[in-house]
Formats: structure tokens, sequence, C-alpha cells
């Protein structure tokens, strides 16, 4: 159903206002814009604004076995033919008439990909991450949502400092019926060891947006764990905890329900770089306890999954290469990729994409990152400052390499990118100038040659080699950005 012309007309002088906010760039000293999206904090002034875009609802792929309650933090594969997302929208706001299909590319991989969800304990401590995996062929299961339930709305309505009942319907017309190219609990595919990658979200994202490079790495053969964090810094993540006793059960015969978890702004007075830097250790933890689960179940080890799901963990026992692990983050993300590999020796290399370098610690430049490390930049989002510190990690490191993707931005690694149409995606700075299947394309590609090079793979992912090194079409080695030093004045 389409928003009434009411709420159309909200949201339109709402997101004028946010852009007209979202210019506003954080101090030298790193405090973020608090802008729409699910981007980090954007750049100080001079380097250009990274925006989100909304997303869409639907029920978790495996089902939940919670009902819900909140914690408010903040105040097509050849002969598979519905693979992918098909979702039919207004090409732009304000269009009701022109229709356009828009499609999160499949995985160009030899596999088949299946995605399911899984959630340890009845806690906050518990994991929660969307495993995608090689699959069998599964042509009765359906395609996985992509924003699996309503509060993930309202979650970026509040980070969009937009009306939840605003943001709900807009987001719900325009994209929610969206869903990704991986079948839901589709059969793990057995008979091979796989290499793990775990996958860390960017500031106000959640585990489910970056379908487009996990898909794409599951496809080309890789398990890929995509966590979601609950360290405040999702725009909406939950847990499942037990009823009590005295509420009145109804229909539901569950015994538990959802116990939400919103978005925490910064608070008045508060430096961000103490709430960050705190954040993304948590995060770094919890990267690890996924990679602790997921080695755990490969051991043949039970695990309860609090989630109702069909999915056979059996199956993934002994499928796992435990010597063939990596890290990979985008944005606040990246900043987790370095801090997760400081703390762990079992993740052999890191993949940045776009990294946030303000949570990262002083000490981790001691010498404290010693496993390979690949940023790649977009051309529109880095700054000097930001720039420098990736360098003075890896100065004098020929493991730790740096592209950047001409004509990218920030929002060309996640899914928003590939669901907005022309106008919007202008509007929000989803799109930049090179097209977004090619700039996700050339991510995906340096990854896996890095990925292949530093894990010991026996692929044929070399092949794309050059792009680690900045050479060809639409790279460039190194970033775009002048790090000359300012002249006096």
């Amino acid at each position: 159903m389409a928003p009434c012309p009411k709420l159309l007309f909200q949201a339109r002088g709402r997101l004028s206002q946010l852009q007209t906010k979202a210019k506003f760039g954080p101090s030298p000293s790193g405090r973020a814009r608090q802008s729409l999206c699910l981007r980090d904090p954007s750049p100080p002034a001079g380097a250009a604004a990274s925006r989100p875009a909304p997303g869409g609802g639907h029920d978790d792929p495996g089902g939940s076995a919670c009902s819900s309650s909140q914690r408010d933090g903040s105040g097509g594969r050849p002969g598979h033919p519905t693979a992918g997302l098909s979702v039919k929208a207004p090409m732009d706001m304000g269009s009701s008439s022109t229709e356009k299909f828009y499609r999160i590319p499949e995985g160009k991989g030899p596999h088949l990909v299946g995605c399911t969800d899984l959630m340890t304990e009845n806690a906050v401590e518990g994991s929660f991450l969307r495993l995608y995996y090689p699959s069998c062929d599964a042509t009765d299961n359906e395609e996985a949502p992509w924003i699996p339930d309503k509060e993930y709305y309202q979650g970026l309505s509040d980070f969009l400092n937009m009306y939840r009942v605003v943001g709900e319907k807009l987001f719900q017309y325009y994209v929610g019926s969206v869903t990704c190219p991986a079948k839901s609990n589709a059969a793990f595919k057995p008979g091979e060891k796989y290499p793990l990658l775990v996958f860390s979200h960017g500031l106000g994202a959640f585990r489910t947006i970056y379908s487009a490079i996990c898909i794409e790495m599951a496809s080309q053969g890789f398990v890929v764990a995509a966590v979601e964090h609950r360290d405040e810094s999702a725009s909406a993540t939950y847990y499942c905890k037990k009823k009590c006793v005295s509420e009145p059960q109804e229909e539901s015969t569950s015994n538990t329900e959802k116990e939400w978890i919103y978005y925490r702004k910064l608070k008045a007075g508060e430096e961000e770089r103490c709430l960050r830097h705190k954040q993304v250790q948590q995060r770094a933890q919890e990267c690890i306890k996924a990679l602790d689960l997921i080695l755990k179940i490969n051991s043949g080890e039970k695990v309860m999954n609090v989630l109702n799901s069909n999915f056979d963990w059996n199956s993934l026992k002994d499928s796992v290469d435990t010597s063939r692990i990596a890290v990979m983050g985008h944005s606040f993300g990246g900043a987790t990729v370095i801090e997760s590999l400081s703390k762990e020796i079992r993740f052999r290399c890191g993949i940045a994409l776009d990294a946030w370098m303000l949570p990262v610690g002083d000490d981790i430049y001691q010498n404290s990152v010693q496993q390979p490390l690949l940023f790649i930049n977009s051309e529109k989002f880095q700054w000097a400052d930001n720039i420098l510190k990736m360098k003075k990690l890896g100065s004098n490191d020929t493991n730790k390499k740096m592209i950047t993707i001409k004509g990218s931005v920030h929002q060309s690694f996640p899914d928003f990118t590939f669901v907005s149409g022309e106008i919007i995606g202008r509007f929000f700075k989803l799109k930049g100038e090179i097209d977004p299947n090619e700039a996700i394309d050339i991510s995906n590609h340096a990854s896996l040659a890095f990925l292949q090079k530093h894990l010991s793979l026996k692929n044929d992912f070399d092949k794309w080699d050059s792009l680690v090194d900045g050479i060809g079409p639409n790279v460039i080695p190194g970033t775009n950005i002048d790090l000359s030093p300012a002249e006096p004045e």
C-alpha cells in the first residue's frame, strides 16, 4: 500500500531538512555528523557527505521464536530466475507512475548461496549473525528477506531523525518487498572445506545490508558470518529473553520475547572518541565470539539456536578450513577489522572497506597488527587525517595495501546503492559517478585476490592481483587525497 499523500509530503520536507543537516561535518577532532544513513561519521569540512538509504521489512528468514519488546538506547543465476532482489518500486520519490526493477547483484561464483540466522543464549552477551554459505540447489526455498523486522525501520527512522510513522511508511513503500539473492535456510553444500570470513557492519547498519558482498564471497566458496553488533552502534538489533511468568501467553506459545536495542546517539558534551573506542573493543570481541561459535559448530559441538529455523547446523561439521580465516568490514566495521586483527591471531588477514579510523586505539599503531591488511577506499569519503592513520598502521609493511575506487562514495559498499533510483541515490549520496555494479565488482575482485594470496587459496582469484596494486580501470594505488603538509598562512 502506498503511503498517503500527507505522509509523502512530510517525508519530502523532512528529507530536505536532513540533506541540509548532513552537510555539517565533525570538527577536526573527529566528532561525527549525526546525519542520516548507514554510514559512519563523515569527514571534516571539505570531504563529501555520505548518507544511507532506508530499508524494508519482513519476518526473519528462519522465523523468530520471540515476541517483541524494546530497549531504546537513543532516546538470478542461470536456471534460477527468481534469485536476487526483484522489487518493483517507483524509480524515485514522488514518482508513482514510473516503475523500475532494482536488484541486489547475485553471486558470480560457481556456488549457489544460502543464508540463515543464528542467535545463541537468551541474553545480550550471546552471538547474533547471519551466515551466508555455498548451498545445494534449493528451488523450493524462498529468497531471504533483506530487512527482517519492522523494528529495523524504526531504528533507521530514529537514526535519520525521522518520525517513526513517516519512516516506516516510506521505507515499506519503497523497499518493503526487497529480498536478497540467497535462499533462506537452503541446505549447506557438503564435500569441501571452505575458508571462513567474519564480516563487521558500519555505524547505524546491521547484519543484512551488506548482502551483495557477503553473497559474492559465499558464491566463490567462503562461509561468511555477518555479525550484528550489540554495542548500540547498530540502528537496531535485539536479543531474545525469557518472558516473565506473569505475562499472558495468549495465542503465542513462545516463552521468549525480543528485547530491542536501538542506536545510541552521543550525549551532550560526550567525547565521541571515548565512546567509539569502547564500542570497537566490544565489536572486536563479538567478531572473535562469532569465530569461536562457527568453529564449535565445525567441530561437531551442538549449538542451541534461539531462533526458529529448519537449517541443519550439523551439516557444517568438518566443512570449515580452520587454517584459512579472515575478517572484513565497512567503515566502523573497518576499524573493527583492525581491532580484531590486533586481538586474534587466528584471523590471518583483514580487509577494511572505507575504514573510519577514529575508534582505533593509539596502542594499535605500535606494531599490534602483524597480519596482512588491505584498505579499499572510496574516492569521495576519505580525508587526510584518516588516511595518515591508515598509512601509520601499514608503514614499511608490503603486506599492507591501499587502493581507491574512482568515482565511488561511502555508500558504494552497502546494498542501498543497488535499491535506489537515480534521484534518491544522488540525493543521499548512495551512488557515485561509477556504476554501482562496477564499483562492487572492483572491491570484491580485489578482496578475493588478496584473500587468495594471504590464505594460500588454490583458486584463480590471482587473475585480479593487479587490482590489489591499484592497477586497472577505475582504481588507483594508494589514495586520491592530498597528504602534503598545509603551507603556513
